[in-house]
Protein backbone atom coordinates (compact mmCIF):
# COMPACT_ATOMS: atom_id res chain seq x y z
CA UNK A 1 0.00 0.00 0.00
CA UNK A 2 1.07 3.49 -0.94
CA UNK A 3 1.68 6.28 1.20
CA UNK A 4 -1.06 8.23 -0.84
CA UNK A 5 -3.48 4.92 -0.18
CA UNK A 6 -2.81 5.53 3.61
CA UNK A 7 -3.25 8.94 3.89
CA UNK A 8 -6.78 8.22 1.94
CA UNK A 9 -7.64 5.53 4.21
CA UNK A 10 -6.72 7.60 6.81
CA UNK A 11 -8.81 10.57 5.93
CA UNK A 12 -11.63 8.36 5.36
CA UNK A 13 -11.45 6.89 9.18
CA UNK A 14 -11.16 10.16 10.40
CA UNK A 15 -14.25 11.63 8.04
CA UNK A 16 -16.17 8.82 9.41
CA UNK A 17 -15.23 9.09 12.97
CA UNK A 18 -16.09 12.50 12.48
CA UNK A 19 -19.48 11.80 11.22
CA UNK A 20 -20.23 9.32 14.36
CA UNK A 21 -19.07 11.77 16.44
CA UNK A 22 -21.52 14.54 15.18
CA UNK A 23 -24.08 11.96 14.79
CA UNK A 24 -23.85 10.94 18.63
CA UNK A 25 -24.39 14.47 19.70
CA UNK A 26 -27.48 15.30 17.21
CA UNK A 27 -28.82 12.34 19.01
CA UNK A 28 -27.32 13.90 22.51
CA UNK A 29 -29.00 16.92 21.38
CA UNK A 30 -32.32 15.63 20.13
CA UNK A 31 -33.03 13.91 23.50
CA UNK A 32 -32.38 16.93 25.63
CA UNK A 33 -34.75 18.94 23.82
CA UNK A 34 -37.26 16.26 23.82
CA UNK A 35 -36.72 15.99 28.15
CA UNK A 36 -37.11 19.75 28.21
CA UNK A 37 -40.09 20.30 25.64
CA UNK A 38 -41.60 17.43 28.19
CA UNK A 39 -40.68 19.21 31.49
CA UNK A 40 -41.92 22.21 30.42
CA UNK A 41 -45.04 21.16 28.83
CA UNK A 42 -45.49 19.34 32.53
CA UNK A 43 -44.70 22.82 34.43
CA UNK A 44 -47.25 24.26 32.67
CA UNK A 45 -50.01 21.65 33.02
CA UNK A 46 -48.76 22.33 36.48
CA UNK A 47 -49.34 25.98 36.77
CA UNK A 48 -52.21 26.15 34.78
CA UNK A 49 -54.16 23.58 37.31
CA UNK A 50 -52.86 25.47 40.10
CA UNK A 51 -54.46 28.66 38.81
CA UNK A 52 -57.94 27.05 37.84
CA UNK A 53 -57.73 26.08 41.56
CA UNK A 54 -57.27 29.16 43.43
CA UNK A 55 -59.89 30.91 40.86
CA UNK A 56 -62.28 28.52 41.58
CA UNK A 57 -61.27 28.71 45.67
CA UNK A 58 -61.53 32.49 45.14
CA UNK A 59 -65.01 32.37 43.36
CA UNK A 60 -66.20 29.83 46.28
CA UNK A 61 -64.77 32.23 49.21
CA UNK A 62 -66.24 35.55 47.28
CA UNK A 63 -69.81 33.27 47.12
CA UNK A 64 -69.46 32.60 50.82
CA UNK A 65 -68.88 36.86 51.57
CA UNK A 66 -71.66 37.57 49.34
CA UNK A 67 -73.90 35.05 51.00
CA UNK A 68 -73.16 36.67 54.48
CA UNK A 69 -73.18 40.47 53.32
CA UNK A 70 -76.65 39.76 52.01
CA UNK A 71 -77.97 37.77 55.29
CA UNK A 72 -76.46 40.51 57.46
CA UNK A 73 -78.49 43.22 55.24
CA UNK A 74 -81.14 40.91 55.36
CA UNK A 75 -80.68 40.98 58.91
CA UNK A 76 -79.93 44.40 59.83
CA UNK A 77 -81.00 46.71 56.79
CA UNK A 78 -81.05 49.85 58.44
CA UNK A 79 -77.32 49.39 60.28
CA UNK A 80 -76.59 48.39 56.96
CA UNK A 81 -77.44 51.53 55.23
CA UNK A 82 -75.67 53.93 58.14
CA UNK A 83 -72.77 52.08 57.10
CA UNK A 84 -72.91 51.73 53.46
CA UNK A 85 -73.74 55.55 53.94
CA UNK A 86 -70.40 56.84 56.42
CA UNK A 87 -68.06 54.10 54.05
CA UNK A 88 -69.82 56.45 50.79
CA UNK A 89 -68.87 60.37 52.87
CA UNK A 90 -65.77 59.00 54.10
CA UNK A 91 -64.47 57.97 50.08
CA UNK A 92 -66.33 61.46 49.14
CA UNK A 93 -63.81 63.31 51.97
CA UNK A 94 -60.49 61.18 50.40
CA UNK A 95 -61.21 62.03 46.55
CA UNK A 96 -62.30 66.09 47.75
CA UNK A 97 -58.83 66.00 49.68
CA UNK A 98 -56.91 64.55 46.94
CA UNK A 99 -58.28 67.19 44.12
CA UNK A 100 -57.90 70.26 46.86
CA UNK A 101 -54.16 68.45 46.67
CA UNK A 102 -53.44 68.35 43.21
CA UNK A 103 -54.54 71.84 42.54
CA UNK A 104 -52.43 73.48 45.56
CA UNK A 105 -49.05 71.39 43.17
CA UNK A 106 -50.00 73.29 40.48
Amino acid sequence: MTTTSKSIQTGEHSLEAGRQYASDALDKAGETVRELRSGARDFASRSLHGVADSAAAAQRRLGEYAGATTRYVSDQPVKSALIAAAIGALVAGVVIAARRHNRKSY
